[in-house]
């Protein structure tokens, strides 16, 4: 229930706001030995709650076995990470999966990552939508299967240099598609 109404909120949010920026323009695949999640934590001591809404294409298989993780953060080096989105019937063909995702408060979002696993079933996203506050950040379209076992995203932070990890490794820029 409470899954429908945050998604009612956004939704009416986002039609008041007409918003939707695509940026598929930036999707890159990060140096996998330096984006490393184990260290990673927040700058923040805050705890913001985020609405992530992840559309599955319809040449999608069916269902999927696969492992599905996200990231995302701010040009300070704060980080959303959820290693494993899962739940009953979630990433089928042709749905809309919403999850409210708890982390640091960001300033503004700037790079989205998500993972795949599991190369048995080859799920395709379609698109990546992020809610927070009722504000919409921009919508990420991707519209093919990404590759086993790595992040794949977009990085539009407005900086000289990419973010440092807490763990002191940068956050490298990788294959642009």
């Amino acid at each position: 229930m409470m899954k429908q109404v945050l998604l009612f909120l956004c939704f009416a949010s986002a039609l008041t706001l007409s918003f939707s920026e695509s940026k598929s323009d930036s999707l890159q695949n990060p140096d996998t030995d330096s984006f490393s999640f184990g260290y990673i934590q927040t700058k923040t001591p805050e705890n913001c709650s985020y609405l992530v809404i992840i559309s599955t294409s319809c040449s999608s298989p069916k269902f999927t076995w696969e492992k599905i993780g996200i990231a995302f953060g701010d040009a300070h080096g704060n980080e959303v990470y959820k290693p494993r989105l899962d739940g009953p019937g979630i990433f089928e063909q042709c749905s809309l999966d919403v999850f409210q995702i708890n982390g640091a408060c960001l300033s503004d979002i700037c790079y989205l990552y998500l993972y795949r696993s599991g190369a048995v079933d080859d799920w395709k996203p379609e698109s990546v939508k992020i809610c927070y506050n009722n504000t919409w950040f921009p919508i990420i379209n991707i519209h093919f299967s990404l590759p086993d076992a790595k992040w794949y995203g977009h990085y539009w932070c407005n900086t000289s240099h990419p973010p440092y990890l807490a763990n002191g490794l940068p956050f490298r820029n990788g294959v642009f598609f």
